[in-house]
């Protein structure tokens, strides 16, 4: 496991040197819905949905098709205005679909993220495990600082809503084998294997 030089986000949302900007919030009680403007696009990995607030990128999901897709936000973000927007995310799609394939740098992608401050903490660990690498959920839990925490960075790992771009696919069993993933171990294992050979 390599994790790149530089800070972890810290609880208030600071930004790890050589890793993408990210808008992190606490989750608070919002009385008022948020809108997020959401598009689908293809992957060599499946369908997905992206899904952006006026901060940045929220959630990449993946699906069998837009259905099932939108059903899959709509449960993620219940109290949420979710706004199709047709050609309108065709340029943030395209950002994600580049990174995925490795032709953009993750950099390039700003996201918002909630969560708990544990959350945060683990998704922002997950980032700075590089792509051809794969880290233990233990050692994922000692990089935060809560070794005894390695149940909680699984929970962690299956709550993330941005696939791929916060790699919690690269989170693996102590012994390297593959352990669930939200979007099915055959496209974790597909993921990994994309990343090794390119």
């Amino acid at each position: 496991m390599q994790f790149v030089q530089g800070q972890h986000v810290s609880e208030c949302g600071r930004a790890s040197a050589g890793v993408n900007p990210i808008h992190a919030n606490m989750e608070t009680d919002m009385k008022d819905l948020e809108r997020l403007v959401y598009g689908f696009g293809d992957t060599p990995h499946g369908r997905i949905v992206v899904a952006r607030s006026e901060s940045g990128i929220r959630a990449v999901l993946f699906g069998a098709d837009n259905a099932a897709l939108a059903e899959d936000l709509a449960a993620r973000f219940p109290d949420a205005d979710l706004v199709p927007a047709g050609m309108g995310m065709d340029r943030a799609i395209a950002q994600v679909v580049d990174v995925m394939l490795g032709e953009a740098p993750v950099g390039e992608l700003v996201l918002d993220l909630k969560g708990t401050a544990f959350q945060l903490a683990v998704w922002d660990a997950l980032r700075a495990i590089q792509p051809g690498d794969t880290a233990s959920y233990a050692e994922v839990a000692a990089a935060i600082g809560k070794p005894g925490a390695v149940r909680a960075v699984a929970a962690a790992c299956a709550a993330n809503p941005v696939a791929v771009i916060v790699p919690c696919h690269r989170v693996v069993r102590s012994d390297g084998s593959l352990s669930g993933y939200r979007w099915g171990v055959e496209r974790k294992r597909a993921l990994l294997a994309w990343e090794t050979a390119a």
